[in-house]
C-alpha cells in the first residue's frame, strides 16, 4: 500500500518535473517506485522524463514495465511509441501500431515519423510500407506519394514474365502489390531478344510458371537475380528437368508438400541448386463477399473440367446423393478440356439419369462472375485428384459456401479433416448431415489464406533479394516529440508532434 511519504514523492516529483527540473524530479519518482515497484502511472512519468532528459534507451525499459502492468492505458502506449522512435527502433515502435489504432491514438505524424527513422537507417523497405500505411489511413497526404515514388525509385527493379494467358490472370494482385514499392514491369515482348533486354533493366525478374519461357531465360547468360514461381501442374510436366537450375535464386511453390515430392523425382539434387520457398495462394477477402446463407441444396463445381477434376467420380457421388434426395442440384462452371472428355461427361449424365439435376454453365471471365454465381449455391464441391491448394474451393468457402472435397494428396496439409471424404457415401453424408456454419468457411479462409499474407511473404522474398548498393536517401521527413507524463491522450493532428509533460492537474 502507498503510504503518504511515497505519496509525497510522488507528488513532488510531479511537480519538479514541470518545473523543468527533471534529474531531481525523476529521483523522487524513483523513490516512490522503490518503495512501489508495480505503480505502472509512475512507471509511465519515470519513462517520460528518462526521454526527456535524452535517456531513451532507459526510458524503454520503464515504459515496457508500465505497459505490462497496464496493457491498454492510451498513454502508455504513445509514450513507448515515443521512446522507441527516440531510440531509433522503429521495428518495435511499428508492433504497437495495431494497438494505438485500436485504442484511438495513432496518427498519421506518427507513422510518417517511424518511417523516418527507417529511412535514416537506410531501410527502405520498412519506410515505405509505414508510408503506404499512413497514405491508406489518411489519403489527403499530398505530400507522401511524391515521397514514396522517390524511396521506390531507389530501390530494386522488378520484371514480371508470364508464359501463358492464363499465368496474367494469376499475376495480377501480386503485380498491383509490388508496382507500390518497387519500380514494376510486365512483360509485353514477342521475342528472346526482348525478353533478355527487360532481365537486364531488372534487378529481380520474376517468371510466373516453370514453362518454357522460364527455361530459356535460365540458360541466358545471367544479369539479375530470377525467380520462379512453379504452379501445381508444372511439377509433373517436362519443363522442371530443363531448367538450368543453378541460375535460378529462388523457386516459390505452393501450398501442397506434393508439388515438392514431384519435383524432387525430376530433379533430385533441386534443393542444393536453388532457394525453395513455400508461399500458398492466397484469396483477395475484399473480393468474395461472404453471405450468410441458410442450408440449401445447390453444389457448385468451379472451374476447367478436366481429367484431373475427375468429373466422372463426381457423378457418381451426385447420384447417390440423388437417390437419397432427389432434390439437390450440382452446377459446373468451366469449359471442358477436350471434346472426349465432354462426350463422357454428358453421355453420363444421361445414362445415371442426372439429366434434370445437372448444369453445365460457362466458364466466368472474372471475380464479379464468381460472386453473382454463387449466390444461390450452398456447396463448393470437388473430386479433383490433385491440386496446389484448389483455389476455387477457397473462394466459395469466402463466399460461406461449405466445402465437400475429395482427399487427393496433400489435402490434409491444406483443409480440415471434416472437410474431406474418400468414398461417394462420405459425400453424401457431408452434404446431408453435419453443421452449415458460413462465417466459419470464410473465417477459416481468413485465418490461413489471405491474399494480404501471401503478398507479405511475397513482399519478404523480394527485400531478400533486393539488390546492393543502392544509393542512401536522405531525410524526407522531419519530426521531433516527447513522451508525456500524466494522464492526457495523444493529440490527433497529422501536422502535429506530440507534446512533452503535461501538468499534473491532468492526471486522473
Amino acid at each position: 500500500m502507498t503510504t503518504a511519504v511515497d505519496s509525497d514523492n510522488y507528488q513532488q516529483g510531479l511537480e519538479l518535473a514541470e518545473a523543468g527540473r527533471c534529474e531531481e524530479a525523476l529521483s523522487c519518482i524513483e523513490q516512490h517506485l522503490q518503495r512501489d515497484p508495480e505503480d505502472p502511472q509512475a512507471l509511465n512519468d519515470a519513462g517520460a522524463i528518462l526521454h526527456c532528459l535524452g535517456r531513451s534507451t532507459e526510458a524503454v525499459g520503464r515504459l515496457v514495465q508500465a505497459r505490462t502492468l497496464k496493457a491498454d492505458c492510451a498513454e502508455i502506449v504513445w509514450n513507448l511509441v515515443e521512446a522507441y522512435l527516440a531510440d531509433a527502433r522503429a521495428s518495435e515502435a511499428t508492433q504497437l501500431f495495431g494497438d494505438m489504432e485500436r485504442l484511438g491514438i495513432l496518427n498519421a505524424d506518427v507513422l510518417n515519423r517511424t518511417a523516418n527513422v527507417f529511412l535514416n537507417q537506410d531501410n527502405k523497405a520498412d519506410a515505405v510500407e509505414v508510408l503506404l500505411y499512413s497514405l491508406q489511413l489518411w489519403p489527403q497526404q499530398q505530400i507522401l506519394e511524391p515521397m514514396i515514388q522517390v524511396i521506390r525509385s531507389r530501390r530494386a527493379k522488378i520484371a514480371f514474365f508470364c508464359g501463358h494467358g492464363e499465368d496474367v490472370r494469376s499475376l495480377t494482385d501480386i503485380a498491383e502489390f509490388t508496382k507500390k514499392r518497387f519500380p514494376t514491369e510486365l512483360f509485353q515482348g514477342q521475342n528472346l531478344d526482348e525478353m533478355y533486354q527487360l532481365m537486364k533493366w531488372s534487378d529481380i525478374s520474376w517468371f510466373e510458371g516453370c514453362t518454357d519461357t522460364a527455361v530459356e531465360a535460365s540458360k541466358l547468360p545471367k544479369v539479375c537475380k530470377m525467380v520462379i514461381r512453379l504452379h501445381y501442374d508444372e511439377a509433373y510436366d517436362q519443363w522442371p528437368a530443363q531448367v538450368q537450375w543453378d541460375n535460378i535464386d529462388a523457386l516459390v511453390t505452393g501450398g501442397n508438400p506434393f508439388t515438392k515430392e514431384a519435383l524432387l523425382k525430376q530433379v533430385p539434387d533441386i534443393k542444393n541448386r536453388t532457394w525453395m520457398v513455400a508461399i500458398p495462394n492466397g484469396v483477395n477477402l475484399d473480393k468474395f463477399k461472404l453471405v450468410s446463407r441458410p442450408r440449401g441444396k445447390n453444389l457448385a463445381c468451379v472451374g476447367h473440367l478436366s481429367m484431373k477434376k475427375n468429373p466422372m467420380f463426381l457423378l457418381q457421388c451426385m447420384q447417390k446423393l440423388h437417390y437419397i434426395d432427389p432434390e439437390y442440384m450440382l452446377f459446373f462452371a468451366g469449359s471442358f478440356q477436350n471434346l472426349m472428355l465432354q462426350q463422357c461427361v454428358r453421355h453420363s449424365v444421361q445414362a445415371l439419369e442426372l439429366t434434370d439435376v445437372v448444369f453445365f454453365d460457362p466458364p466466368m471471365a472474372g471475380q464479379e462472375d464468381v460472386n453473382s454465381w454463387l449466390q444461390d449455391k450452398h456447396y463448393i464441391v470437388s473430386c479433383s485428384i490433385g491440386q496446389s491448394q484448389g483455389m476455387e474451393l477457397l473462394e466459395g468457402m469466402a463466399c460461406g459456401l461449405k466445402p465437400v472435397i475429395h482427399n487427393f494428396p496433400g489435402a490434409g496439409e491444406i483443409f480440415l479433416p471434416e472437410f474431406l471424404f474418400n468414398i461417394s457415401e462420405q459425400f453424401c453424408e457431408q452434404i446431408v448431415s453435419g453443421q452449415y456454419e458460413p462465417q466459419r468457411y470464410r473465417s477459416f479462409v481468413e485465418t490461413n489464406y489471405s491474399l494480404k499474407e501471401q503478398l507479405s511473404k511475397i513482399n519478404s522474398l523480394f527485400v531478400q533479394l533486393e539488390a546492393e548498393g543502392l544509393s542512401a536517401l536522405p531525410l524526407l521527413l522531419q519530426g521531433q516529440a516527447c513522451p508525456r507524463a500524466g494522464g492526457g491522450l495523444a493529440d490527433q493532428s497529422v501536422s502535429k508532434s506530440s507534446s512533452i509533460l503535461h501538468p499534473p492537474s491532468a492526471i486522473g
